[in-house]
């Protein structure tokens, strides 16, 4: 059986597993859609299949409006490669193009512009305009159905140029005016008009409404309760009961500050997370919402993690307890990183006591706090300089932190979603005073590599004892040796930050 064919089964039964791996485009139609759309099977002869929504579009094709190709989860495989094209994916979703430019894509991934064009084209039958051009429009068919921003403040918005080609591109995206995709959006047509701007508000219940899509069963109790064990005073905060808890934070983003709130909700298999972004320049939509998307989690293939580590005994019955357990990125890697070295292995209630002393003393406090947010974490470039004293640290680990703050702030050591992995731990490892896990920590969380194996962690050592595992089996759990990591974690009674 071809690949062609395999795919045609998965269109056949309508396999929610490969939603954002391909899609498939109808040739008597006109039309592409995710390999789950509910729509009656088309034959095999008029359908062709796409890596991406972007070469799809660029074939012709526009969106379905009845399975929304454009709202899937994306490829866990963007997370699992390290080579350029899945450097270079994870770069676009993070907004880079938008903001950079092609140039600044390329310069970041080490390589000259012409050479990213045709690696990403040969490979996904999309250069990174086109990739660009399809998340935008994804953006702005957000904006038109969840706002009431007028038109031309969602065009520039979402990252276009122009009013002109922010028409062009949804015309041929969705066959529809942006006039016409607002009025389909659910429930009564959104009016734009002068209280357009209260979709930026921090109180209340204003702010962007995202339905962020994930793939197969999702632990959300499990990683609520990481978060609600770790939250920063001033920077996260979690309310509400098991079941139902909001959990909310400040972000960095390149236009200014904003808040990201998520909502836990009961019921597990496939489906979303509800999210809610108040933001200072609605440009960092897109960038945003990549972060929630990493800090969540919400890009991983559970059934081919459970597969894979199911088929190790120790794993076994911890999988089966756990079915969806994520591994929590990073909202921002800086913080994850500087996270990483000031709490070292201690209890989660301890990091948290020397995170809340570094944020009284060096973070920047928000223009208007919303709710108990106070602050953003503080930058690379303030604690670079800064003595960090009286946060009850101990000299040597002071004295790290420094030198972390120096790397990040001077460039010696990236954590942007396309930075070389084994690059980076290298420089980590070069820093003074970091071992082997506090750099594999910060690869897996700030990097989201799939694929670590924490060396020397107390808390994975804890839970190897307990489920009977050694490290002579590690090899098996590759590609997905981080969510093995997090399994042993979940069940230590060690469990650091």
């Amino acid at each position: 059986m071809t690949i062609q064919d395999s795919r045609y089964e998965a269109v056949t039964s309508r396999d929610a597993r490969f939603d954002g791996v391909f899609f498939f485009a109808v040739a008597t139609t006109g039309i592409y859609c995710r390999p789950s759309c509910p729509a009656i099977t088309p034959k095999r002869e008029n359908v062709s299949f796409y890596r991406t929504a972007a070469a799809a579009q660029g074939a012709g094709f526009r969106a379905c409006r009845r399975c929304r190709p454009d709202a899937v989860p994306g490829s866990a495989e963007w997370n699992a490669r390290a080579d350029v094209v899945g450097r270079a994916m994870r770069l676009i979703g993070d907004g880079i193009v938008d903001r950079e430019g092609v140039a600044g894509l390329a310069d970041r991934l080490g390589y000259s512009a012409r050479q990213v064009q045709r690696q990403l084209n040969a490979e996904l039958g999309a250069g990174p305009i086109a990739l660009a051009r399809a998340q935008r429009g994804h953006t702005a068919r957000v904006l038109l159905q969840t706002t009431t921003m007028q038109t031309a403040e969602i065009a520039f918005a979402a990252g276009f140029a122009s009013v002109r080609q922010f028409n062009e591109t949804m015309r041929a995206i969705y066959a529809a005016t942006p006039s016409e995709l607002r009025a389909s959006r659910p429930g009564r047509p959104a009016r734009s008009g002068r209280n357009a701007r209260s979709v930026v508000a921090e109180n209340g219940r204003a702010g962007v409404p995202l339905r962020l899509a994930h793939r197969g069963p999702y632990a959300m109790a499990e990683i609520f309760d990481h978060l609600a064990a770790r939250a920063l005073p001033g920077v996260e905060e979690i309310t509400g009961s098991p079941g139902s808890r909001i959990y909310r934070r400040t972000l960095r983003l390149p236009g200014g500050p904003g808040v990201a709130e998520a909502v836990e909700r009961r019921g597990a298999e496939g489906g979303w997370l509800e999210c809610r972004l108040h933001l200072t320049d609605l440009r960092d939509l897109t960038t945003a919402g990549q972060r929630m998307r990493r800090l969540f989690d919400l890009d991983a293939d559970p059934r081919a993690v459970a597969e894979r580590l199911g088929a190790d005994p120790a794993l076994a019955p911890l999988v089966a307890a756990r079915p969806g357990l994520r591994v929590p990125g990073a909202a921002d890697p800086h913080e994850t990183a500087v996270r990483a070295v000031l709490g070292g292995q201690e209890p989660p209630a301890r990091g948290r006591s020397l995170g809340a002393a570094l944020i009284a003393a060096h973070g920047e406090p928000l223009s208007e706090p919303s709710g108990g947010l106070t602050h953003l974490f503080p930058g690379a470039d303030t604690l670079a300089g800064a003595p960090l004293t009286g946060l009850g640290l101990p000299r040597e680990r002071r004295d790290t932190l420094r030198i972390l703050a120096n790397a990040l702030a001077d460039g010696t050591v990236h954590l942007d979603p396309g930075a070389d992995r084994e690059e980076t731990e290298r420089r980590l490892l070069a820093l003074p005073g970091i071992g082997p896990r506090t750099a594999g920590y910060i690869r897996m969380r700030a990097l989201g590599d799939p694929d670590v194996r924490l060396i020397g962690d107390l808390a994975v050592e804890d839970g190897m004892r307990r489920a009977g595992a050694t490290a002579a089996g590690a090899g098996n759990w590759r590609p997905w040796s981080s969510y093995a990591m997090h399994h042993f974690r979940a069940v230590s009674r060690n469990a650091g930050p």
